[in-house]
């Protein structure tokens, strides 16, 4: 393999990695802007997604789209009730202390999937097949392109929906002043409600689509919630489209330091480029405001 094969390579690699961590990272996103927290919690729904799917799809039995389904709408209603029974009651409490709670609520959801599914990890089927895509002189196996096209497809989606639906627009208005939101008539405890559901529904997509690759497992979530951190944050933590280009480039770059550098540095890459990102532009690549100092 030539040297321009290698890093095709390594960038089709790379944007496999950045459509999970685009994912993970609008989870992160939409959850901010309606609640001005980080949630931990992020990396769990996307464990909770591949060991749901494992479950419906290989101890169920269940045809492929039925069990995708299925998992989607069991970690949406997880979500959801995780909005309604941890974060709300607690909704008078300081960002850092709602900050602490998703940490903890994320290490007791991690250790309640251990007892369950326990610590071994479990193997899912391609949706397609195994046998590899030659692409210019890089090999790509299919479930590759299943990852980057439902990617785009979320995109796209989320894009229509932020744009030309009036419930899409009434989470946008939250985001902007949750306060004269309200004023105008806008639901806001409905609107975030809404957003922890469609935040577990893309945790748990990114988790299914990735779980023929990595195996699935109770700890999952750890490194891919924070790979997903990091690209909200190098984007601008709060826009949209500020995630999606941190996780593509999170992941690229990730995967060209691990190809020409060594792959035993493939985890600290990431948090090297978050802290030069914070470094040189503290907002991120597109946010905006102001720094505080906390």
């Amino acid at each position: 393999m030539s040297f321009f094969d290698q890093i095709l390579q390594y960038l089709i690699g790379g944007v496999t990695k950045g459509s999970i961590y685009s994912i993970v990272a609008l989870g992160f996103t939409i959850i901010y802007n309606s609640t001005e927290i980080i949630n931990f919690a992020q990396g769990e729904f996307v464990m909770l997604g591949a060991l749901i799917m494992v479950t419906f799809s290989s101890v169920l039995h269940l045809p492929l789209p039925i069990a995708f389904v299925c998992a989607v709408v069991s970690v949406t209603i997880l979500g959801m009730v995780f909005d309604l029974s941890i974060i709300r009651p607690a909704k008078k409490a300081s960002p850092v202390s709602l900050i602490i709670i998703t940490i903890g609520a994320s290490i007791f959801i991690r250790g309640v999937s251990m007892f369950a599914w326990g610590k071994d990890p479990y193997p899912m089927a391609s949706f397609s097949g195994d046998k590899p895509i030659l692409i210019g002189g890089a090999s790509v196996i299919p479930q590759t392109i299943w990852i980057i096209g439902t990617t785009l497809i979320i995109l796209i989606c989320l894009q229509l929906f932020f744009e030309y639906t009036i419930t899409g627009k009434a989470m946008k208005a939250c985001a902007v002043n949750k306060r004269a939101a309200s004023l105008l008539g806008i639901r806001v405890n409905r609107m975030i409600l809404l957003s922890f559901a469609l935040s577990g529904a893309l945790g748990a997509v990114a988790g299914i689509i990735i779980a023929p690759i990595t195996f699935a497992s109770y700890d999952m979530g750890v490194m891919l919630g924070l790979k997903g951190f990091c690209g909200a944050v190098i984007g601008g933590l709060g826009s949209v489209v500020g995630s999606i280009i941190g996780g593509f480039v999170l992941g690229i770059l990730e995967s060209l330091g691990a190809g020409l550098i060594s792959s035993a540095y493939k985890d600290a890459i990431a948090f090297v480029i978050l802290l030069l990102v914070l470094f040189i532009k503290p907002t991120g690549l597109l946010g905006s405001g102001d720094v505080k100092r906390v």
